[in-house]
């Protein structure tokens, strides 16, 4: 996906649900805070964006996104890429994450705007998953040096999960460490 389709996706989003905050939180969020020209191809494989709104609680609005330019509709069709509507806690995110979303508005997504996940954040919402793809998404991005084992090794602490996970995605920082090494 390039940024400019996922400023598309949220143009449409924004004419389907007017009002309301909406969060990209899967992997292409990535696209709020950099270049796609700039991003590996693992970063931008997905022809998905999932789409979240903070002030969702009955998934009214995301069930809204998923019926009009979801996947299989005729958005998905026409254009090849599509919306997820998601539910906030689909992601788990570290302790902070809602002060470092990046606004996404340009003009090709006006009337609207996306609230993007900051880099870091996304990726450890990806190691929490725990999938192969997520995997491979998380090691692109830091083999392009886009993101910091550092900065990753800080925010899992605040994580609000089994301490198993926690050292899971420990382990995966280390072996990162060495492959960079």
């Amino acid at each position: 996906m390039k940024r400019e389709q996922l400023e598309h996706v949220l143009r449409a989003v924004s004419r389907i649900v007017p009002e309301g905050e909406v969060l990209v939180i899967g992997s292409q969020s990535v696209l709020g805070s950099i270049q796609d020209d700039r991003l590996p191809a693992e970063a931008t494989a997905s022809m998905e964006v999932d789409i979240a709104f903070l002030d969702d609680r009955g998934e009214e609005k995301s069930d809204l996104v998923d019926g009009a330019i979801g996947e299989l509709s005729a958005f998905h069709d026409t254009f090849g890429y599509y919306a997820q509507g998601v539910s906030v806690s689909t992601a788990v995110l570290p302790a902070g994450w809602r002060a470092r979303v990046v606004r996404l508005q340009s003009p090709r997504t006006y009337p609207g705007h996306g609230l993007c996940l900051e880099p870091h954040d996304c990726v450890v919402s990806k190691l929490v998953a725990c999938r192969e793809k997520d995997f491979a998404f998380a090691s692109a991005l830091v083999d392009a040096g886009i993101i910091d084992l550092d900065v990753l090794e800080k925010r899992i602490e605040s994580l609000e999960v089994d301490a198993r996970i926690v050292d899971r995605i420990r382990s995966w920082i280390q072996a990162q460490r060495k492959v960079a090494n």
